[in-house]
């Protein structure tokens, strides 16, 4: 953690984001509320909230901006670099507060399962011991997402890992759970394959994971001749005719409701194939952050991605790097 922490002060960047939204409906408010919660972000000052900035915080801010937008609201981010009146080491120290307090919330949860655990091994029956491991692997999961976002490593997390590794050595030998939820039907205006043929496809620079899983989808399922440029928003209404627009705001082909753009692709080209399927959950946990799905394989997918990002040449390299990663991770599931 110190190390960490000593990077931050030395070269720290902000993402300070603000919006507003309707007081009604209140279900507006609760979801960003939660989208914000969930990406890790802490609320700094009034209506203000801060993540640490990366490409992929940039990117979550960016469509959590359109979504406040279709609601009717108002929002925008800014990055920023020393914050006047607080310290760097202050803001990382609140978000390690924060961390502490959802690892206390989870291993309160954990210590009662342990006790119930120690009462099976004295007679529990079969039954109530699967019910409490079901209820683990839910913990387990919720402990994992909370890593994902737990920035400057607080302490809590590495002392709640080693406790966690020794109640799953406890459990291994009853039935876990898992459990996975339908993408919602989102009406699409239908196309055809034949008409995107031999196009140059259009998307934001510095792509992340639904830009390249959406890029290798086109080129392998819906336009093998596809080239692909790098635009930044403001240059969608320059295109040639000719092109398609992915992944970016204004664009033919991009978020749809609560589908990522992989999934709205699926949708409008009527693919169906159990292979994409999977590989359309893993990149909508990583895209959407809305706990719609979990997957064991997101978090190595992502740290993949994130390696890629920091070593290719530039963004076509990237692109390329990337869908090189989803055409192996398709033939793992077909």
């Amino acid at each position: 953690m110190k190390r960490a922490e000593e990077k931050t002060k030395k070269d720290a960047a902000w993402l300070l984001f603000f919006y507003s939204v309707p007081a009604r409906p209140v279900s507006s408010r609760v979801k960003i509320w939660r989208r914000l919660a969930k990406a890790g972000a802490i609320q700094l000052k009034g209506a203000v909230y801060v993540l640490p900035y990366s490409e992929r915080h940039y990117e979550f801010l960016q469509w959590l901006i359109s979504e406040i937008t279709a609601m009717k609201g108002d929002g925008a981010f800014v990055k920023a670099r020393g914050l006047e009146g607080i310290k760097d080491s202050e803001i990382i120290e609140l978000f390690n507060r924060q961390r502490e307090r959802d690892y206390k919330g989870i291993e309160k949860r954990l210590v009662e399962i342990e006790r119930q655990f120690n009462n099976i091994k004295k007679g529990g029956t079969a039954k109530k011991g699967k019910r409490l491991t079901e209820l683990l692997s839910r913990i387990i999961k919720e402990f994992d997402g909370l890593r994902k976002i737990d920035f400057f490593s607080a302490r809590a997390g590495r002392t709640l890992e080693a406790k966690i590794r020794g109640m799953k050595a406890e459990a291994k030998n009853l039935t876990g759970y898992t459990g996975k939820r339908a993408v919602s039907a989102v009406a699409l205006v239908l196309r055809q394959a034949k008409d995107y043929q031999g196009r140059t496809w259009a998307t934001r620079k510095r792509p992340y994971v639904d830009r390249m899983a959406s890029a290798w989808l086109i080129k392998r399922f819906i336009d093998r001749d596809a080239s692909f440029k790098f635009i930044d928003e403001e240059e969608i209404g320059h295109l040639n005719r000719d092109a398609a627009a992915f992944d970016i705001r204004g664009g033919e082909f991009t978020h749809q409701g609560d589908l990522c753009t992989f999934e709205a692709l699926l949708k409008a080209f009527c693919i169906k194939d159990k292979g994409l399927k999977k590989i359309a959950e893993i990149v909508h946990e990583l895209d959407m952050k809305d706990s719609k799905y979990t997957s064991n394989e997101a978090m190595g997918i992502e740290g993949i991605i994130i390696g890629i990002t920091k070593t290719a040449k530039d963004d076509a390299n990237a692109l390329e790097k990337g869908m090189a990663i989803f055409e192996m991770l398709y033939a793992s599931k077909t």
